[in-house]
C-alpha cells in the first residue's frame, strides 16, 4: 500500500503533463486511470522492492544516451559488413556473465545486447546470457565488459556494482 501512496502522485503528474487538458471530466478520468494502474500493478505484484526506483530513473537517461551511441556505431558497422562486396560474416554464439546482476539488471543487459545491431540475446540463465553475433569480434567487445559495467552502475543501489 505504501508503494501506491508513493507512486499515485507520480502517475497523476505524468498523466497531467502528457494530457495537457484540465477540464473536470478529463481530470476525473485521469484519476480513475491512475487508480486502475495502481490496482493492476498491485494485483500483478509489480510493487515489490525489486522494481525500478526513482534513483534508477535518474541514472537512466545517461545510460540510454550511451546505448544510443553504441546502437548507431554498431548499425554502421553491420551495414558496412553486409553491403561489402565480400561480407566477412562469421556468426558465433557465446555466453556473457551475468551472475551478480539483479533480475531487472539482467533484463536491461539482455535487451541492450539485443538492441545493438549484430547481436542478439536468446537465453538468460541465472548466471549468464547467451548471445548470437554476426562476428566474433562483437562477442569479444561484450566480454571486455563496458556494457556490463554501465548496467551495474545503472543498478548500483541494489549492490550490483560488486
Amino acid at each position: 500500500m505504501l508503494w501506491v501512496l508513493r507512486m499515485a502522485p507520480v502517475f497523476a503528474l505524468f498523466w497531467v503533463l502528457l494530457s495537457g487538458h484540465y477540464t473536470a471530466l478529463l481530470l476525473v478520468l485521469g484519476a480513475a486511470s491512475v487508480a486502475l494502474v495502481c490496482v493492476l500493478s498491485w494485483r500483478a505484484r509489480l510493487t515489490d522492492s525489486e522494481g525500478p526506483s526513482l534513483s534508477l530513473a535518474l541514472r537512466l537517461p545517461r545510460y540510454v544516451l550511451w546505448l544510443a551511441k553504441e546502437v548507431l556505431v554498431s548499425a554502421v558497422a553491420v551495414v558496412r559488413r553486409v553491403w561489402s562486396p565480400r561480407p566477412d560474416l562469421r556468426p558465433a554464439v557465446a555466453a556473457t556473465p551475468a551472475a551478480d546482476l539483479t533480475e531487472l539488471a539482467q533484463v536491461v543487459y539482455a535487451n541492450s545486447i539485443t538492441y545493438t545491431p549484430g547481436t542478439l540475446s536468446f537465453d538468460v540463465d541465472e548466471d549468464q546470457i547467451h548471445v548470437h553475433s554476426l562476428v566474433p569480434a562483437d562477442l569479444e567487445t561484450l566480454r571486455a565488459g563496458a556494457m556490463l559495467r554501465r548496467v551495474r552502475r545503472l543498478d548500483r543501489r541494489r549492490g550490483a556494482g560488486r
